[in-house]
């Protein structure tokens, strides 16, 4: 059983997405190891720095090599922290921005290790709460019977590892979205000039086999003076077909020239070709507006139709219908075309994947068809064309929306 090209890439596509989901949650549980790491070692830090403070207050007379070993203790600490005693007063700080906070020394006269601080009351409670939101406080008793609390913020080093791995994922998921932007829209171009080369060596190959046909069509009719027997003139018709065909193909790639028809027209001559070629059990009726008129490339709008049409044909399993109904929008310029058909329908899921290259529901299908129609009537008709409306064993409507003839403005090249 062939392999659907849609399912295929919707397959891998959910894998590499899997794939991403893997390494950003391994990129982020990493992160908040060494972050809950580093927390405990900022901590354990703020509690050595408050009892190395609380030794030089409360031991005034260590001889010179122990305070100098405690003051080493003490500046050694790299994070914010304040220290307060049971009423919330501030006795000490540490790594606060000195632009903001005003100090003005005093030497203490029972120890001229420990300066009694001034500071501007409105930033340090600022910073206060700020770090008993953060953390919980660091209690310790001094020898007395008091008991400091220190507070303390987490280091810029601990804050930078919160956030970096998000910035890390947020510029790689940029980086790769622009990079899948760039090679989708190169893989694109690649495919365009694949499709409007095959398609032009197509017209061009179909050009010989097509010119012999008529010639013998009209040495059968000479032969035998068969000019009117329907059998020949069916053959007639069918070689023409072949000649549209031809002529599709070998305007892809260029702009084709729109010009004003009758929309009923078109889709009745059309009609009347495709039903002759189709179930007997398959009623069509085309109906509306009989003198709209829209901006049309004819040969091209006929390949819209013919794949529209074998959609829902190929939708109805034994009997049914189609509808075509033509209506003009007087208020927007605009024509709407709504064909209907009585056949399974399409899932509200699927009504935007019908259109997308590769998806179909035949085991035979190639999922071309729509994929060309709707690139025909919003690349080459300036137009729109949508489900409508459909339900799953009711059936389906596609609406095509063209541009109204009274309106027109050729697009400037």
């Amino acid at each position: 059983m062939r392999m659907n090209p849609y399912q295929n890439s919707q397959k891998w596509k959910f894998l590499l997405l899997i794939f991403a989901a893997i390494i950003a949650t391994a990129s982020l549980l990493y992160t908040n190891f060494l972050v809950k790491n580093l927390s405990i070692s900022e901590r354990t830090r703020a509690e050595v720095w408050a009892i190395s403070t609380r030794n030089i207050y409360a031991m005034p007379d260590l001889d010179d090599q122990f305070i100098t070993y405690y003051y080493q203790i003490r500046d050694s600490l790299a994070v914010p922290a304040i220290i307060t005693n049971e009423k919330d007063s501030i006795i000490y700080w540490k790594g606060l921005d000195t632009t903001r906070t005003n100090i003005r020394i005093e030497e203490s006269k029972s120890s001229p290790a420990m300066a009694k601080l001034r500071y501007d009351p409105g930033y340090f409670k600022t910073e206060l709460a700020s770090m008993k939101n953060r953390h919980d406080p660091i209690v310790v008793e001094l020898y007395g019977g008091e008991k400091w609390f220190i507070y303390y913020k987490d280091s810029l080093l601990l804050t930078q590892m919160r956030i970096f791995p998000y910035v890390q994922l947020t510029l790689i998921a940029i980086f790769l979205g622009i990079a899948y932007s760039v090679f989708n829209s190169i893989r694109k171009s690649e495919q365009n000039q694949v499709w409007v080369g095959l398609a032009k060596e197509t017209a061009h190959q179909l050009g010989t086999p097509i010119s012999s046909l008529m010639a013998w069509l009209e040495l059968v009719k000479a032969k035998f003076g068969a000019d009117d027997d329907p059998l020949i003139l069916e053959m007639e018709m069918d070689v023409k077909r072949l000649e549209i065909v031809a002529d599709r193909f070998s305007k892809i790639g260029s702009r084709p020239v729109l010009q004003s028809h009758v929309v009923y027209k078109v889709i009745t001559d059309f009609v009347n070709y495709f039903k002759a070629r189709t179930s007997d059990k398959i009623i069509f009726n085309v109906s509306g507006d009989m003198r709209a008129e829209a901006m049309l490339n004819a040969p091209l709008f006929d390949w819209v139709l013919e794949n529209v049409l074998k959609n829902a044909a190929n939708a109805i399993e034994h009997a049914g219908r189609i509808d075509i109904v033509i209506t003009e929008n007087l208020a927007k310029d605009e024509i709407f075309i709504d064909i209907s058909d009585t056949g399974k329908g399409i899932p509200r899921a699927k009504f935007d994947t019908v259109f997308q290259a590769g998806y179909t529901t035949r085991k035979r299908g190639w999922g071309l068809g729509l994929t060309l129609t709707k690139r025909m009537i919003e690349n080459y008709h300036n137009g729109q064309i949508f489900v409508k409306e459909s339900e799953v064993g009711k059936g389906t409507t596609f609406r095509i929306i063209l541009n109204s003839s009274l309106t027109y403005e050729p697009a400037k090249i």
